[in-house]
């Protein structure tokens, strides 16, 4: 009778750990999404840049699931941004600059509403990149900023204040963030978005990119090597709407002289670092409130970026210049770090931000979850292709639209579809050779062309429907 009263006993405390474990596995994690402004993919120490400093983003990295392959659907901000927001593509939420604001039905139906209505505390600080008249109703606490345009030079990034200190708005931005975290009510967990204006350039001025104090130093006693493909052949390979549009006129701006192209290199990556070491500082709060354990922290870009690469700069065309761009999950509650070879989109981060938080993500919602990764399984092993689009009609940027493959780039010009560019990624990764008019491979450019036609004709009735 002892023993088996003793027996009794042992199985009640067993089951009470499991339960109590059980219990633990099922508490919701905080969430917070960082995204940098215009950092390509490799501006990264661990993507193998060894000149620019990224220590809290490479140990994102290095401890998390970092995706080697991930992409911008539209290399714009303004498109990019909205495609995070509502996880669809440009052509299905129609949203980019100068069309008012992003239709209703799509917003509503966004991962920050949706997340705030299953219970989330929730967040946003930083640059919102999407016209809509009621930011402040999406989350519980936000400040919708980014650069100053009124002020034409460093100004444009030091204007706003903590205390009696005008600062850059990447230390204001961390800032806010802590003050979130430290204020955060403990019976819920919260969804943190964070948007740094940096590294993007201030346009309006002369010298482009302005930093921290405490970056200064940074980079200062090297000389960056020169872009690849910088040799004129690159930039006369260009239809003529290329060479006079934005991507040349910045170009000016930045790279056209030795002089500039070092300036504007260092104050790019000390932009970046600035960033990482808000990074630092969120990640020291999370460890001192407790809560880093339970904290999964996501990155990226915005889009991609040219580096002077053809004798170009900004982003919007279909190279991968435009559309690669950093990408990590990092986990704490899961230690097996990846590094991913699928193509990870913009699109899959508000599925992933939902899936995480244990809520159900939208039908109509084009990305995936990523969290499979997390567990060891592969959520894009049937992602074959996607739609690289920047649809923006404008004169000083040109239109276009094309699919990417893991082999195959296929990229046209809205305006000019007789000027089609076909790259094989596996054995060009830089683009260089344009295969449109070789007979080996008009099988592959025929059936990339019926794609992106079958897209487009999708696009024209999404914009009947309207």
């Amino acid at each position: 009778m002892y023993k088996n009263k003793k027996y009794l006993i042992f199985l009640a405390v067993i089951l009470l750990f499991f339960q109590s474990c059980s219990e633990k596995k099922q508490v919701p994690p905080n969430i917070i999404f960082i995204l940098t402004d215009d950092q390509r993919w490799d501006a990264l120490g661990y993507a193998g840049n060894e000149i620019v400093q990224t220590p809290e983003m490479d140990n994102l990295a290095s401890n998390g699931i970092y995706f080697k392959n991930a992409f911008v659907t539209t290399p714009i901000c303004a498109a990019s941004r909205a495609s995070i927001f509502t996880g669809l593509y440009e052509r299905t939420h129609g949203y980019t600059f100068h069309q008012g604001n992003i239709k209703d039905p799509y917003i509503k139906n966004s991962y920050p509403v949706l997340i705030k209505e299953a219970g989330y505390y929730t967040g946003f600080y930083g640059k919102f990149g999407v016209q809509y008249d009621s930011i402040a109703s999406l989350f519980d606490v936000s400040e919708s900023y980014d650069r100053n345009g009124r002020f034409k030079d460093y100004r444009g990034y030091f204007y706003k204040t903590l205390g009696n200190d005008t600062l850059h708005l990447t230390r204001y931005t961390g800032q806010r963030a802590i003050d979130f975290i430290n204020s955060a009510p403990q019976d819920r967990p919260f969804c943190l978005s964070l948007s740094f204006s940096a590294p993007h350039a201030h346009d309006a001025a002369k010298d482009q990119y302005f930093w921290q104090e405490t970056g200064d130093s940074l980079y200062a006693n090297i000389t960056i090597p020169a872009p690849t493909l910088s040799e004129d052949k690159y930039f006369e390979e260009q239809p003529e709407y290329v060479k006079t549009g934005e991507n040349r006129t910045r170009w000016h701006w930045r790279y056209d002289t030795p002089e500039k192209y070092q300036h504007s290199m260092k104050g790019y990556y000390r932009m970046i670092s600035g960033v990482d070491a808000e990074i630092g500082k969120i990640r020291k709060t999370l460890e001192e409130k407790g809560l880093a354990d339970n904290t999964v922290i996501l990155f990226m870009g915005d889009n991609g970026y040219f580096e002077g690469e053809r004798q170009l700069a900004g982003k919007w065309l279909m190279y991968d210049n435009s559309l690669r761009v950093p990408m990590i999950i990092y986990d704490p509650r899961n230690n097996h770090h990846q590094d991913i070879d699928e193509m990870a989109l913009n699109i899959d981060i508000p599925a992933t931000i939902l899936d995480l938080a244990g809520v159900s993500i939208p039908e109509k919602w084009e990305g995936e979850s990523l969290t499979d990764f997390l567990s060891g399984q592969n959520p894009l092993a049937n992602r074959e292709s996607f739609i690289c689009e920047h649809l923006w009609d404008v004169d000083i940027i040109a239109p276009s639209e094309g699919i990417r493959t893991k082999k195959w780039k296929y990229f046209r010009y809205r305006k000019d579809l007789a000027h089609e560019e076909l790259y094989d990624l596996e054995k060009d990764p830089k683009e260089t050779t344009n295969l449109k008019d070789s007979v080996t491979f008009q099988s592959v450019l025929e059936n990339l062309r019926i794609k992106t036609d079958s897209f487009t004709t999708v696009l024209i009735q999404a914009k009947a429907d309207q």
